[in-house]
């Protein structure tokens, strides 16, 4: 089932059209993977001096300082901003749509642009879709030519936005196909996001909203206090999206980093109110956040990226048509072909979701990790089988010595991970070679 849209993957890689004409390979190879997240980059700045803008225009110029220092300051967005994920874009398409937003006392608004930013983003990512629903009742409500603006503004939109989203499908998927259908299938109906894990409905409140916040949480709920009555809306947008994203199972913190923006027009309208207070508020909101936001960003669990570097010199080498790498990592651990740029053989453990209703239903990589070793004697039952490279989590080692040893591997790379090893993952990756193959090259 195909419940995710090619569009945002078009977005970022355009720029590979201009790797084929100005770069070499390795510079090619660089840009590939950087250029993307410093395109991402790029967005989220202009993102944040739209948000200070439209600050500056509803209120003045002192509260838009704080509102942009308090987006500066957080940790989540340090973390999340410039990763190319679709929840990231749709946190920025977010925030353009609302400098178009238009709330009361803004002379900026544009029903057009604006709404044909949610679309694009409902496009991206179709959970986009709900901290807008109360926004969006709100200026229908409010809004005194309402057929105009479902005749000129909505359908136009709506009709141009999904026939492209449609046409860019059909040619990556070969098929007609409403991803965003499949989506609202997959997730919500069949609500088998479950598969990957479920929390209990309070999650949101009682531990993914504090943690993104951070210590910006006493300045939200202190700015929430002191808004004006016509920003209520922008609450009533995060209260909304929580509680929707809480009814169902799988729950993650990057779910709701889209509702983080408007979080923090109630921290800088608090931080800007604080007046005696404002210089050491600032002074503790910097600090506070400089440490996770650095330890996040830099630090925790890199090895997935790292450990690629060591995958990609497999590219250089002559020796490359015979080389099979299986990555022993629960799934999705690491990058695959985006940051291995030839045709290398690769594998790694499975773990798509049941779509036939079998109970009974274990994925590969729950498989695996049953019976690590009795798995391995199993499905390289043969030499000629066996993959020449393998990467794994440090906890795996141990379990799996004998089938090393026996098979001829020995470890050529450690790459560190994660300060906070837990479960299946592990404080570093190893990479192992096996010891004929590594004298032919």
């Amino acid at each position: 089932m195909s419940e995710q849209s090619f569009t945002n993957s078009v977005v970022l890689s355009s720029n590979l059209k201009f790797n084929r004409f100005v770069a070499s390979k390795i510079f090619s190879l660089l840009t590939q993977i950087w250029v993307p997240r410093l395109a991402q980059a790029v967005l989220a700045a202009f993102a944040d001096v739209k948000l200070y803008s439209l600050v500056r225009h509803l209120e003045n110029a002192e509260t838009a300082k704080c509102v942009y220092f308090c987006q500066l300051c957080s940790w989540f967005t340090w973390y999340s901003c410039t990763r190319t994920l679709t929840n990231a874009m749709e946190t920025l398409l977010t925030i353009f749509a609302l400098s178009y937003y238009p709330i009361k006392g803004s002379k900026m608004g544009s029903s057009c642009k604006y709404l044909a930013l949610i679309a694009l983003a409902i496009v991206i990512r179709p959970t986009a879709v709900i901290p807008w629903i109360p926004l969006v009742f709100s200026h229908f409500l409010q809004e005194q030519r309402k057929a105009h603006l479902i005749l000129h503004n909505c359908i136009p939109v709506g009709l141009v936005t999904v026939g492209t989203s449609l046409v860019i499908d059909r040619v990556f998927f070969g098929e007609w196909v409403l991803v965003q259908l499949n989506f609202l299938k997959f997730n919500v109906l069949q609500n088998l996001g479950t598969f990957y894990g479920s929390h209990p409905w309070h999650w949101y409140f009682t531990q993914g909203l504090p943690v993104i916040l951070g210590t910006h949480l006493p300045f939200f709920i202190h700015g929430c206090v002191l808004a004006p009555k016509r920003y209520r809306i922008f609450l009533m947008a995060v209260i909304w999206t929580v509680l929707v994203y809480s009814t169902l199972s799988h729950k993650e913190f990057r779910f709701i980093y889209p509702v983080l923006p408007f979080c923090m027009f109630f921290c800088g309208y608090s931080l800007k109110h604080l007046k005696a207070w404002k210089k050491s508020a600032a002074s503790f909101l910097l600090l506070s956040n400089l440490l996770p936001a650095l330890y996040t960003g830099l630090i925790h669990q890199r090895g997935s990226l790292d450990v690629m570097s060591h995958i990609q010199q497999l590219c250089n080498n002559s020796y490359q048509s015979q080389a099979f790498v299986f990555i022993m990592m629960p799934c999705h651990s690491t990058p695959f072909y985006s940051h291995v740029h030839c045709p290398l053989k690769m594998r790694f453990l499975q773990c798509p979701p049941d779509l036939t209703g079998n109970e009974s239903y274990i994925d590969e990589a729950d498989v695996f990790y049953s019976n690590p070793l009795g798995w391995l004697n199993k499905e390289f039952y043969n030499d000629t089988l066996l993959p020449t490279h393998l990467i794994f989590f440090s906890v795996l080692e141990q379990e799996i010595s004998s089938f090393l040893a026996l098979r001829g591997y020995e470890k050529t790379a450690t790459v560190f991970h994660t300060h906070v090893p837990q479960g299946r993952v592990g404080s570093h990756i190893y990479v192992y070679r096996k010891k004929t193959e590594m004298n032919r090259t």
